[in-house]
């Protein structure tokens, strides 16, 4: 898990040093392992430019199910 975390942190502050996001979604399964919201969220700051991690990271409200969800809207 801990080298999860660290991934996760390097990863992220990839995305957030050059596209600067309003807020992040992490979906599918990964979007359930409730410690990269926290942990993750630590490793993270090791790795931005600014001095705190400003940019909300979110769980999808649709769960594991957006997928699912989006190709039915497709269907109808």
């Amino acid at each position: 898990m801990d080298r999860l975390h660290e991934q996760f942190g390097r990863a992220l502050s990839v995305v957030i040093n050059i596209l600067d996001p309003d807020a992040i979604v992490i979906g599918g399964g990964v979007g359930n392992i409730d410690s990269l919201y926290t942990k993750g969220r630590e490793r993270l700051a090791h790795y931005i430019f600014n001095d705190k991690v400003e940019v909300p990271i979110l769980k999808p409200m649709l769960g594991d199910s957006a997928g699912v969800f989006g190709a039915a809207a497709l269907v109808g």
